[in-house]
């Protein structure tokens, strides 16, 4: 399921740093985590629902797709709600 959302195999990958105890977490960006936790759930309610393994993974694979291109546009530092003009100065003072 490694492949679906992230751009390089699992094999490659752990053919390359397996010797290094490394895996492809260990590669994947921020947004392909949330991705990939993200299908491991879907996943796992399609198993639920005796899904077979390829329309499991043509409709992971959008989710996939769609789930990068909406995390890979998002400006995260612009849509953190700032609560006051003071609050990280309130919060610098606590520490």
């Amino acid at each position: 399921m490694y492949s679906v959302p992230i751009a390089i195999g699992r094999r490659e990958v752990n053919k390359e740093h397996s010797d290094k105890g490394l895996n492809i977490r260990d590669f994947a960006s921020i947004n392909e985590l949330v991705v990939l936790s993200n299908l491991e759930n879907v996943n796992a309610i399609l198993i639920e629902r005796k899904e077979n393994k390829e329309d499991r993974f043509i409709q992971l694979r959008k989710i996939a797709k769609s789930q990068l291109a909406t995390l890979d546009n998002k400006d995260f530092i612009k849509s953190i709600k700032k609560l006051s003009e003071t609050t990280y100065l309130d919060a610098g003072k606590k520490i």
